[in-house]
C-alpha cells in the first residue's frame, strides 16, 4: 500500500513551488488564487524572498501547505494514496489531498491556524528543544518533574523527541535531560511552545473555524497525530484536528500504524526530506520516495 505524507514547519525554503508554477498552469492558477485568499503575494516570499520573511510563522505556514497540495493537484492521476498523514500542519495538507477539505478552506485554516499560534506566541515567553539519544519514557518522566510547563511535543522517531513548553521549564528540562544521558538537548529556532497546553488560546480560536469548515469524505483514511490511527469520520477528524495545537505530535506511532496496517513506500509529497529520514528510522525496511511530477 501506498502511504503520502506531508511535512510539516521546517521545510521551507526559499524558492520552493516556484518549478511547479513556472510549468503548470494549475499551479499558477492555484498559487495566484491563495496570493488573493491571504491577502498578500505569498508567492513573493516562497519564490523570491528572504529565509528571515519565510520563516515568519504566519507564512511559512501557507506557504509548506501551499507547495504541498499544489504538487499533489498537479500530481493528477498518478496521485493514488491508500493512506495519508501530515506532521502537525502537513495535517492539514494532507486533509486537502485526500479530498476532506476543499484547497480555499483548508488555506483559509492553516492561515487561521498561524495567526492564533502567533498570537499565542506573543503571550507568553515559550519555546521548544530537540532531545537525541534518550527512550521517550524517561523524557516524559523528567517532563513531568519539572516545575513549570513542559511537555513531550513531538514523537519523531526512536531517540528523537521534542519538548516544548516556558523557557525556563525547557531550560531545566535540557539540564536534566543531559544529566541522565540525552546525547544532545537543544533549544530550538522556534517561536514558541507549539503542541502544548501553552496553545491553548490558540486552540479555541481554532476549533471555532474548524467547526464552522464543511468538512466531506476522505477518498482514504488519515492517521492522526493525535490518534495515530486511521480516520474517515468527518466529525472524528474535526474533533482531532482541534486537539491537535495543544497534544504531541504522535509520529513515530502513527508511521508504526500504518505498517502495521499494510503501508510498504512512504511518498512524502512538499518541500525536503525530513519525514522520509524519519520514516527510515522508525521502520528500517520501508521504501521511501519524493512525490515527482
Amino acid at each position: 500500500m501506498n502511504a503520502y505524507i506531508f511535512p510539516g514547519q521546517g521545510a521551507q525554503f526559499v524558492g520552493m513551488g516556484l518549478d511547479l508554477y513556472e510549468n503548470h498552469s494549475t499551479a499558477q492558477e492555484l498559487f495566484e488564487k491563495a496570493n488573493g485568499i491571504l491577502g498578500f503575494s505569498i508567492t513573493d516570499i516562497m519564490f523570491e524572498g528572504t529565509p528571515e520573511d519565510l520563516k515568519q510563522t504566519k507564512v511559512t505556514q501557507p506557504a509548506i501547505f501551499l507547495h504541498s497540495v499544489i504538487l499533489s493537484k498537479v500530481l493528477g492521476d498518478s496521485f493514488k494514496p491508500d493512506m495519508v498523514a501530515g506532521h502537525s500542519l502537513g495535517e492539514f495538507s494532507a486533509l486537502v489531498a485526500n479530498g476532506t477539505l476543499t484547497f480555499e478552506d483548508g488555506l483559509k485554516l492553516v492561515s487561521q491556524r498561524a495567526l492564533a499560534m502567533q498570537k499565542a506566541c506573543e503571550l507568553k515567553p515559550s519555546t521548544m528543544a530537540a532531545v537525541l539519544g534518550l527512550e521517550d519514557g524517561v523524557v516524559e518522566k523528567i517532563c513531568a518533574e519539572v516545575d513549570g510547563v513542559v511537555v513531550p511535543a513531538n514523537y519523531n522517531c526512536p531517540g528523537q523527541l521534542v519538548i516544548s513548553g516556558e523557557v525556563d521549564a525547557v531550560n531545566v528540562a535540557c539540564e536534566k535531560l543531559k544529566e541522565a544521558g540525552a546525547r544532545r538537548a537543544l533549544l530550538l529556532p522556534v517561536g514558541g511552545a507549539f503542541h502544548s497546553p501553552l496553545m491553548e488560546p490558540a486552540r479555541e480560536e481554532l476549533a471555532a473555524a474548524i467547526e464552522g469548515t464543511q468538512f466531506g469524505t476522505p477518498s482514504c483514511p488519515i492517521y492522526q497525530n493525535v490518534t495515530t490511527t486511521a480516520v474517515s469520520n468527518a466529525d472524528e477528524i474535526k474533533k482531532n484536528l482541534i486537539l491537535q495545537l495543544t497534544a504531541p505530535v504522535k509520529w513515530t506511532q502513527s508511521v508504526q500504524q500504518m505498517v502495521q496496517d499494510g503501508a510498504k513506500t512512504f511518498v512524502e509529497v512538499g518541500p525536503g526530506k525530513v519525514l522520509q529520514g524519519l520514516v527510515k528510522k522508525i521502520s528500517p525496511d520501508a521504501e521511501t520516495a519524493s512525490a515527482a511530477v
